[in-house]
């Protein structure tokens, strides 16, 4: 377990989605409790940041526990969350199965659960990007660079992860987005590459040691699209003629290949930090009994080059968010595929 420690800070102008006339008219929870399905991973840490950059600005003390991916410490923590009473509960499931009698208990308990991430049966509210939407606009980029760079030839690499009905989408988007631009584009490698950059580096060095007649790389996260350029550069093949695509945004990864590799031009970016802000918003609403949609969709953005430098700063090992920036990117109003479509 480990606490974050909030105080009540100014308001910035650079942290502005609620409105002071908003927060005046509700009614703050004082204690949300935020069980993480695996806190030491880059996604959440940022996550977490942004749960705590909101809280800090409404007065709210925020503890986090991490469940490190184990469904029965998840259970335990949300459950010794719920016997301390907070007002909010907030959960990243492990898995479905174990979250299911939490929500009935949450409900039996009268305490709030906002679930980040992940769908479970039974919930109130999720915060979370469009999956199928964020992989469709990276798509239509990477169809305008194929046509303007490539003669219009597309040939892609898929590093996915086909046991996550999420990460399907995105390659179902990213195909489906690149055809609106290429209609003849062809996925030549569609690869499990388990969404860590070992396995990543491992299927796609074989991949393309049977067919390396590919133009385009598609991570459905940092890590995949990391693995399958590290492939391509162990084959000893040019950049020349290469684009590589990302999703996630996750950490500083993503900004130094972007910075540091020729063919890294297009990153589908996730703002974790704004999904950690918008779960603690989310949570404030249901303290006061509002009507929220079932899915609260957090905004994604296709970053081309250095445009992720509208969003972020760097300074050694550390990234900084640019609030204002993010907080205009829009949302969605509903998303254009979801896990039912499947």
């Amino acid at each position: 377990m480990f606490r974050i420690p909030v105080t009540l800070l100014a308001a910035t102008a650079t942290i502005a989605v609620m409105s002071a006339t908003a927060v005046q008219a509700q009614e703050i929870p004082e204690r949300i409790g935020y069980v993480v399905n695996y806190a030491t991973h880059e996604w959440y840490q940022n996550v977490i940041k942004g749960m705590t950059d909101r809280a800090n600005e409404l007065g709210i003390e925020l503890e986090v526990r991490d469940a490190n991916q184990d469904a029965a410490r998840q259970v335990s923590a949300a459950e010794d969350f719920m016997s301390q009473g907070v007002d909010v509960l907030i959960i990243t499931p492990v898995n479905e199965d174990g979250v299911v009698p939490l929500l009935r208990r949450a409900a039996q308990d009268d305490i709030p659960v906002v679930l980040e991430g992940n769908p479970v049966r039974g919930m109130t509210t999720m915060v979370a990007i469009c999956d199928y939407d964020t992989g469709y606009h990276a798509g239509v980029a990477a169809g305008e660079y194929a046509r303007d760079n490539f003669d219009g030839q597309a040939r892609v690499m898929n590093v996915g992860l086909p046991l996550l009905s999420a990460t399907v989408l995105r390659s179902e988007g990213f195909m489906d987005g690149l055809r609106t631009i290429l209609p003849e584009a062809e996925m030549v490698h569609d690869l499990d590459g388990g969404g860590n950059p070992d396995r990543a580096l491992e299927v796609s060095s074989a991949a393309l040691a049977q067919n390396s007649d590919i133009n385009i790389i598609y991570g459905i996260n940092d890590n995949s699209a990391q693995g399958g350029l590290q492939a391509w550069k162990a084959s000893g093949r040019s950049q020349d003629g290469l684009l590589v695509v990302g999703t996630g945004g996750e950490g500083l990864g993503f900004i130094n290949l972007m910075a540091t590799e020729p063919a890294y031009q297009i990153e589908a970016a996730m703002f974790p930090e704004k999904v950690g802000y918008t779960t603690i918003d989310a949570a404030v609403s249901l303290f006061n009994g509002e009507e929220v949609p079932e899915h609260i969709v957090s905004p994604t953005a296709t970053m081309i080059g250095d445009e992720w430098q509208q969003y972020y700063s760097v300074e050694g090992t550390t990234r900084s968010i640019n609030w204002e920036n993010v907080n205009a990117v829009p949302a969605a109003d509903a998303c254009m595929k979801t896990a039912a479509d499947l």
